[in-house]
């Protein structure tokens, strides 16, 4: 995978974890958009794209060059990073060098959304497949 290999250049640890995307995509949903009712995912069809709480505005985030500027700045201290629909989920260690430029969202030749948050749930940037939506940056405790 590029994005392993891009990573791994800049001297960030990566571990490929299996079978983790799904418990991480409820774990994002948890702590991102606890606040919607049932009825309100339904209406901005959160299960095709979680991103879909920043895109239908449930969530007031940073959006394009703000967002990544925050995310270029926030302090990392180990994250996640998985996509939509690939199984692929990295763990970061050493990631302090970790830029949005690093981010890659096409794997094996198909856009992915691409998810990035912290291992404590408290900050996410999002990539989107829609180049006209995105990025965005979310930080609980600025809400």
């Amino acid at each position: 995978m590029e994005q392993i290999k891009l990573l791994k250049s800049k001297g960030i640890l990566v571990s490929k974890l299996v079978g983790k995307r799904d418990e991480l995509q409820k774990q994002w949903e948890e702590a991102f958009a606890k606040n919607l009712s049932k009825s309100q995912k339904r209406k901005i069809y959160l299960h095709q794209h979680l991103w879909h709480v920043f895109s239908y505005k449930k969530l007031s985030c940073l959006e394009e060059q703000k967002a990544r500027d925050a995310f270029n700045k926030v302090k990392k201290s180990g994250c996640y990073i998985f996509y939509n629909d690939n199984q692929n989920v990295l763990l970061l260690g050493n990631d302090k060098s970790l830029r949005a430029e690093d981010l890659i969202k096409d794997v094996d030749d198909f856009l992915e959304d691409v998810y990035v948050v912290d291992t404590d749930f408290s900050w996410t940037y999002v990539l989107t497949h829609e180049e006209y939506c995105g990025p965005y940056f979310y930080q609980l405790n600025e809400d």
